[in-house]
């Protein structure tokens, strides 16, 4: 069967008579109702078989082993007659609970080829966790990177008393398959993968749960197969070209990584894995990825490491400074449709010498673009890179959507917004700015189907949760969630990400939760990067500590002090910060603060530091709402003048912590 080509068409964006915004991708793709994910393997291997589609590094200081696309599929088709021998047949369910791994995409394809459904589990899971998804997904195989991860499944799934084979892959569970494999004929392979439809389920993930109990949300082929194969024409940079190389480091266990996965399987370029994120940088500099798939944390963190390795010399200092504004000034004059000055291009010429190429070489010298998602990465930063040399593609998506519903791409970046939506996705925006959201991404729904009531709707259309806006271009902004809006005791309405995103990026700063619901004024806890507090404290000339004595530093909470400052220039009154804590710890997976993909639980929290909260509150009776804002302020641990002092030496440091 001749493959099918995409018709690029502008957004559509219509305003209702309600003032509710409406944006269309009328791009037409018309997919056989028979194809699912693995055809589109087989649709690459009948292109060119012998072209590299996955390389392979089994460890640190191994070379990167090249797999064919027929070699891939052959591997699949034993592990999946492996699967057969074990009993997994059409419809049933596997879990894998390991690291980003070839290992799992082989496990993936194989899964798919026989008709099962592959449902990922957490590594950081409790063993409650574990058992839920067992028990409630009706797991009957489950894959274990290592003996540990298979001890918790075996201990869980005898919690819930719920039978499920268990095997280990450091012990030799795909070699294991291969053997078992060769005792089952090819064609009951061939027979269960080509049963598959658009409509077959092919995984179950189950969602973050940062307010409740996680979800399990069902994705088809079909919500993979749209979604790729809808958007070949979109993105073609990585899809079509066959020199376009991903290393993905990004857990498959999220939806994000694992629909990369299968654009790169299905289009013309290789896929690469990182499984030990001790190892990423050298793996990025050995297989030389043309983009990457990565959350802002990641751009913040190279970000901000390349300023605290220039702040070891004032005058290193205040070069990186000059380039940064070079950056950002020349990739702000790229928006406009008069040619970039002479003397700007100078200047940028000038620091791509001393200071870019430094920053790139760590991406392996040959990254043209990141995909970034997950979380907003802030226009200072967006342009940052843009001025360096690298495009950051953002885009927005939930599981629930298979991910990207709307994303930037590089012939339409708008910075500071996540693009324009995909082809076939339609977005709507209403007045109040809450996202809805229909198309063939869309999952059918939760694995229980009670979970559906007020979020997927009988009318195709899916109610996000989020709240954003969208301009006459169609170009979507995420603004916050409708859920973690908080009002204060003084009937503000305040969108905690309007604060977080912009404090996020400070390099002392792991995470921050706005507090204040009923609350006489906004607050907020911070937690501290445990990476690089020692190299600022050294950089500041100060004693080093670690965060149980940091968190009541005067020089730390001074600099977050101006931070929040900053930021709060940016809101109103009534929403700005007027109180924090920093605490001694951070919000992490394993004290249940973080979910796995690394949002933070709201509610929890509030419930672990209540004690925390109470006392940002505990000398204020009511509100004060007409006050202008006033210059640094205060914690609460440390009054203004304890910081004086402090503040006079970080103000002869160039600006910009």
């Amino acid at each position: 069967m001749a493959e099918t080509e995409t018709f690029q068409s502008p957004i559509k964006v219509t305003v209702l008579p309600d003032g509710t915004m409406e944006a269309f991708n009328p791009s037409t793709v018309k997919i056989p109702y028979s194809w699912n994910i693995v055809r589109l393997l087989l649709n690459r291997v009948k292109r060119n078989p012998d072209a590299t589609l996955i390389e392979r590094k089994v460890g640190l200081g191994y070379e990167w082993q090249p797999i064919t696309a027929k070699q891939f599929l052959d591997e699949v088709d034993s592990v999946a007659r492996g699967l057969m021998a074990l009993g997994l047949r059409s419809g049933d369910r596997m879990a894998v609970m390991a690291h980003t791994s070839f290992e799992w995409t082989l496990l993936d394809y194989a899964c798919w080829s026989v008709g099962a459904v592959n449902v990922p589990l957490y590594e950081t899971s409790s063993l409650a966790q574990i058992g839920t998804v067992l028990q409630e997904a009706d797991i009957k195989i489950a894959f274990a990177e290592n003996a540990r991860l298979a001890e918790a499944i075996n201990t869980a799934a005898q919690q819930v008393k719920h039978p499920c084979q268990v095997l280990s892959l450091d012990l030799g569970a795909i070699a294991a398959l291969h053997e078992a494999g060769n005792m089952v004929a090819q064609i009951q392979v061939d027979t269960a993968r080509k049963a598959l439809t658009m409509d077959s389920p092919a995984t179950i993930i189950y969602t973050s749960g940062t307010s409740g109990k996680p979800k399990g949300t069902v994705l088809t082929h079909g919500n993979f197969t749209t979604l790729v194969w809808g958007n070949m024409g979109w993105m073609p940079e990585f899809s079509r070209d066959p020199r376009s190389r991903l290393l993905l480091f990004l857990p498959l266990a999220h939806v994000y990584a694992r629909l990369l996965e299968v654009f790169m399987i299905s289009g013309a370029g290789v896929l690469g894995h990182a499984p030990n994120i001790k190892n990423l940088l050298p793996d990025i500099a050995s297989f030389k990825p043309t983009y990457l798939l990565v959350v802002p944390r990641v751009l913040e963190k190279i970000y901000n490491s390349a300023d605290a390795q220039a702040s070891a010399s004032k005058v290193k200092h205040l070069l990186f400074k000059r380039a940064v504004r070079t950056a950002i000034d020349y990739s702000r004059a790229l928006d406009y449709p008069e040619p970039v000055s002479k003397r700007l291009r100078a200047r940028r010429a000038f620091y791509e010498q001393l200071v870019y190429r430094k920053i790139m070489g760590l991406l392996g010298g040959k990254c043209g673009f990141v995909i970034s998602g997950g979380g907003a990465l802030g226009d200072r930063l967006g342009h940052f890179y843009r001025g360096i040399g690298l495009q950051v593609l953002e885009g927005y998506g939930l599981t629930e959507t298979t991910a990207p519903v709307t994303v930037n791409t590089m012939k339409l970046n708008r910075i500071g917004t996540v693009g324009a939506p995909v082809c076939s996705a339609t977005i709507r925006v209403t007045p109040e700015g809450e996202i809805w959201i229909k198309g063939p991404t869309v999952s059918p729904g939760y694995l229980k189907p009670e979970q559906n009531d007020g979020v997927f709707h009988d009318d195709g259309w899916f109610d996000s949760g989020d709240l954003g806006s969208m301009n006459e271009a169609g170009l979507l902004t995420i603004t916050g969630r409708a859920k973690e809006m908080l009002v204060t005791a003084g009937g503000k309405n305040v969108v905690p990400a309007t604060l977080e995103g912009p404090l996020q990026s400070h390099p002392l700063i792991s995470q921050i939760m706005i507090v204040g619901e009923g609350k006489p004024f906004v607050g907020a806890l911070v937690t501290l990067d445990a990476e690089m507090l020692p190299g600022w404290m050294k950089n500041k000339g100060l004693e080093p500590v670690d965060v149980t004595a940091a968190s009541h530093h005067p020089a730390i909470e001074a600099s977050i002090a101006r931070a929040i400052d900053k930021a709060n220039q940016g809101v109103s009154r009534a929403e700005s910060i007027r109180e924090f804590r920093i605490l001694p710890f951070d919000f992490t997976e394993a004290n249940g603060m973080l979910t796995p993909s690394m949002k933070i639980r709201r509610s929890v929290i509030a419930q672990k530091c209540a004690t925390e909260i109470e006392d940002i509150y505990k000398d204020v009776a009511q509100p004060e709402l007409d006050e202008k804002p006033g210059g640094m302020m205060a914690n609460g641990r440390a009054d203004l003048s304890k910081i004086t002092g402090y503040l006079k030496n970080l103000l002869s440091f160039p600006h910009g912590e």
